[in-house]
């Protein structure tokens, strides 16, 4: 009976190391975005290395989340999440300690590259760890801890901030990483039970190579075309990251064949709703991309708002976000499908627009209280799609190759991240640049370049819509929960994950 209760308790603390380390990545996301302005007044930052900084966390967690996953099954998932949890310490600290912004978007970069070692693990220990009638429970309290995430980020970067901790200033947004992430890295030493895949595939480091090279050639221009003038080498790069897309896929096919180990399972874009999803991903990625870091400049560069300003008045956002993601996966997926996240889509846009009245309506002279109200909306539209949206995705996909996709569909949601922070170089600064040189500092610039932005956003929300008449009908995912009764815990856990990597605040 002690063995018993021994076990019992290693696997609950094991429990709280991974969610403890998962939420320490979450709020690493959603807390920079409130200290950008402070970054560039204290590091001379351009706009496009304020791009960088979070671009650069997203497209090198993106890049390196599949092979990430594969690296636990092959070597072993606690050995890779002890080295993602270190890696991802000692690069916290590197970002605290930078000298400038150079050293920033290095370190973030590294930090990106270090969480997409951690992160897969998470969900894949809990699974050997639990047996499945405790998953549900598990899952519920990982649902808990992503609300807690999106409301908890964007507070303490305020805080942290605007406290200005022994003179640091937004250095402690990263270095609050130090101590969460040595105690993960002694306990879960201790207590989180080593495990492997029966049988691994190999890596695609080839692939891998290509397809880091691909996105390069094509983010790299879009984040720093504006402040080379936009010149000829970058369109001369985007062009060329297209063959080299060719060639990826060409690769890949070579590859399955060969020893059926791709990067990119090819296959799954055969499954219509599959496909469809991967557009609804990377769209709906793309305008997160665009509206988290335009809000950010337009509260506090704009309106002249503290940060402590800024981030409570992305509180009823972030609870509306927590408050219907919760809702739509236990209520109303499983009886109206694909609808919830239509209308999730469609609310999100009302919400936008809403904002983009007031932002243009009231200008300079906005209150918080009066942005509560269409951040509400766009929270809760925000909610509905998050959640489910994945699940909706799969439940088409056979079950061998679930892994497989639900890898894939994370990685392109944060690809689509990455693209919306680089066009934010169109939809935000170009309207800043073509200002009159006398007020391209100002604040009514920035109101409307944010307003601008808004249109773009609205439109995104629109192709999301659009591409989600491809997604599953409420009959399909009836039949499937109701053909395997695991399906909600399943559902609740990959929930979770996919709210877990939206960059609220």
């Amino acid at each position: 009976m002690q063995s018993a209760t021994t076990s019992d308790r290693r696997r609950w603390l094991a429990l709280a190391v991974v969610m403890t380390a998962s939420l320490m990545d979450l709020v690493d996301v959603t807390i920079v975005n409130i200290a950008m302005p402070s970054i560039q007044r204290d590091t001379g930052a351009s706009f496009s290395a304020l791009q960088w900084i979070t671009a650069g966390y997203a497209l090198a967690f993106a890049v390196g989340l599949i092979t990430g996953g594969r690296l636990g099954d092959i070597f072993g998932r606690k050995r890779l999440f002890l080295l993602g949890i270190g890696g991802f310490t000692a690069a916290s600290a590197l970002c605290g300690l930078a000298s400038g912004p150079d050293m920033l978007v290095a370190a973030r970069i590294l930090q990106g590259a270090t969480a997409a070692l951690m992160v897969p693990q998470v969900l894949s220990i809990i699974h050997v760890t639990f047996p499945a009638h405790e998953r549900g429970k598990v899952f519920g309290m990982f649902g808990a801890m992503v609300g807690l995430g999106a409301t908890l980020g964007p507070m303490l970067g305020a805080v942290l901030t605007e406290g200005n901790l022994f003179g640091l200033g937004w250095r402690p947004i990263f270095l609050v990483n130090l101590p969460i992430g040595v105690a993960g890295l002694i306990l879960g030493s201790r207590y989180v039970t080593e495990s492997r895949a029966p049988q691994a595939l190999k890596l695609d480091l080839v692939g891998m190579a290509l397809a880091a090279t691909g996105l390069l050639m094509l983010l790299y221009p879009l984040t720093e075309g504006r402040e080379s003038g936009w010149p000829l080498w970058g369109f001369l790069s985007m062009a060329g990251s297209v063959p080299l897309f060719v060639l990826f896929v060409a690769y890949e096919r070579a590859k399955a064949r060969r020893d059926g180990s791709p990067l990119v399972e090819l296959s799954l874009f055969r499954v219509k709703s599959f496909a469809a999803g991967i557009g609804v991903q990377l769209t709906f990625g793309v305008v997160t991309g665009i509206f988290f870091l335009v809000w950010t400049l337009y509260m506090q560069l704009g309106l002249g708002w503290s940060p402590l300003r800024a981030g409570l008045t992305g509180v009823p956002f972030s609870v509306a976000v927590a408050v219907a993601a919760g809702v739509s996966v236990q209520k109303l997926v499983p009886r109206y499908g694909r609808k919830v996240l239509q209308s999730g889509a469609l609310v999100m846009a009302a919400g936008t627009l809403v904002y983009l009245a007031e932002a243009h309506s009231y200008g300079m002279a906005v209150h918080p209280w009066q942005m509560a109200l269409p951040l509400v909306v766009m929270g809760a539209g925000m909610g509905l799609i998050v959640a489910p949206l994945t699940d909706s995705v799969l439940s088409e996909v056979p079950q061998d190759h679930s892994g497989s996709a639900s890898g894939l569909i994370n990685t392109t949601q944060q690809l689509g991240f990455a693209l919306g922070l680089g066009l934010s170089s169109v939809a935000f600064f170009g309207v800043v640049d073509a200002a009159q040189p006398g007020r391209r500092g100002g604040g009514p610039v920035f109101v409307d370049a944010f307003t601008h932005s808004l249109w773009w956003v609205a439109g995104g929300l629109l192709a999301v819509f659009v591409l989600m008449y491809a997604l599953p009908r409420p009959a399909a995912r009836q039949d499937a929960v109701a053909a395997d009764g695991t399906a909600d815990a399943d559902a609740a856990a990959g929930a979770g994950e996919r709210a877990a990597r939206v960059p609220v605040g």
